[in-house]
């Protein structure tokens, strides 16, 4: 009996205590194999996180590097996204489309392009009649300017730049870019452009009556064939010339800077509506208030912004002061420099300012040509805001949109004649019998 139930005792045990054995190791080793699994989370997790930035990162600076190349290659190729590009003279000595302006930095001004016509230097002689003296209608420090005919009767002014002048090639590239961007009726058009290895060649479209400058300041010899221009007619021009800066400095991306402001750049047409010319020696502004920048002092004595003549600082305010200056001109009929006048009258603005703010002395100081035709009250308003926009610290002088809020219910007071020969003043002909 001891042995019968001392074995199944035995077995029992024996196989309690191998199950417990067996039970034990497994228990251990799923122990083992959960902690590892945790630790390897925590570790993978931040990796795969910090990797997914990086690649984001890393996308978004490609992804800006190619806007940029793009916007870079879209304005390398402005002037020959319209035309054929040729790498040699044509076989006709026509123009090298486009080919002699590549590789250079154009300005960076957002906005979408025009399409100019490119012309051969053929099409350009033939419409000048191969640049006779007789078609020069102007011959000034950038170049000379013709009158010419082109293929399809459009008559055209055609700008040839002089090919050494300080104006240059730089003036060329930065007319053709800004223009075939700009587009506002204040603003002279620009038809097309030639560039052989000879010649850099501005077609604009044709304003017959010359510069406000050929108007308002006359040679002594045509004096008894002036043209005197009214009063009306004289703030209708202040005001359009008022809305081409203000399409410049505020309906442009980055803001644009004429710099080269002044009479002899603003053009009238067969009604005498000016536009804007001359922007050779324009600059993009920065992004900053005021579009400041520094840059070389160029432009015309007598126009130049005081701290932009010192500095090299130019601004928007800048060409406020040149406007400032053609509103001296068209009040006086004056030239901003004048060394046959007597002492103390040479430079305009040192002489008119302190006379502006004052109204017998502003009733002195009007050009003799209007003969007294015009309202004081709105002599007076016009002379406070040129003595505004003249001011000698940038930061007393107007933005050029008040100036065109200022101006508007006086030109609305005094309409202009419609009739194109009643825009001498109040319908007088130059002849003393009419």
């Amino acid at each position: 009996m001891e042995n019968f139930t001392a074995a199944p005792s035995n077995g029992i045990i024996h196989s309690h205590h191998h199950h417990h054995l067996e039970h034990v190791p497994q228990s251990h080793s799923h122990h083992h194999e959960i902690i590892p699994s945790s630790s390897l989370l925590m570790v993978v997790i931040p990796i795969i996180i910090v990797i997914l930035l990086l690649a984001i990162l890393l996308l978004t600076f490609m992804l800006r590097r190619l806007q940029l190349s793009r916007d870079t290659t879209s304005t390398n190729c402005m002037f020959i996204a319209h035309s054929t590009v040729t790498i040699s003279p044509t076989s006709d000595g026509g123009c090298l489309h486009g080919s002699g302006l590549r590789g250079t930095p154009q300005p960076k001004l957002r906005g979408a392009q025009v399409q100019v016509q490119v012309f051969s230097l053929k099409e350009v002689e033939s419409a000048t009649n191969k640049f006779s003296e007789v078609n020069m209608i102007g011959n000034g420090a950038s170049g000379a300017v013709y009158r010419g005919v082109l293929q399809d009767g459009t008559v055209a002014a055609i700008k040839m730049l002089r090919p050494h002048g300080r104006y240059g090639e730089r003036a060329f590239r930065l007319e053709v870019d800004l223009l075939s961007r700009l587009r506002s009726p204040y603003i002279s058009q620009l038809l097309g452009y030639c560039a052989d290895q000879h010649h850099s060649l501005l077609v604009f479209e044709y304003m017959p009556n010359g510069s406000l400058h050929t108007h308002l300041h006359p040679r002594r010899h045509t004096q008894s064939a002036r043209t005197t221009l009214n009063w009306p007619l004289r703030l209708k021009i202040a005001l359009d010339c008022a809305r081409a800066l203000e399409y410049l400095h505020e309906h442009t991306t980055p803001a644009v800077i004429h710099r080269n402001l002044k009479s002899t750049n603003i053009l009238l047409d067969h009604n005498f509506r000016p536009k804007l010319s001359g922007f050779g020696l324009a600059k993009i502004g920065s992004d900053k208030l005021n579009g400041l920048i520094l840059t070389r002092v160029l432009g015309t004595t007598g126009y130049l912004a005081p701290e932009y003549a010192s500095t090299g600082k130019l601004t928007t305010k800048s060409d406020v002061y040149s406007y400032g200056v053609i509103l001296l001109e068209l009040l006086t009929g004056r030239v901003p420099i004048d060394t046959a006048r007597p002492p103390g009258e040479h430079v305009l603005v040192s002489w008119a300012l302190p006379r502006l703010t004052n109204r017998d002395k502003v009733m002195e100081m009007i050009d003799p040509a209007l003969d007294g035709h015009y309202s004081t009250k709105d002599l007076i308003q016009v002379a406070a805001i040129t003595a505004m926009c003249v001011q000698a610290e940038a930061d007393y002088r107007p933005l050029i949109t008040d100036v065109v809020q200022s101006l508007m219910p006086l030109v609305k007071k005094n309409p202009v004649p419609a009739s194109s020969k009643s825009l001498l003043r109040f319908g007088h002909s130059p002849s003393p019998s009419s």
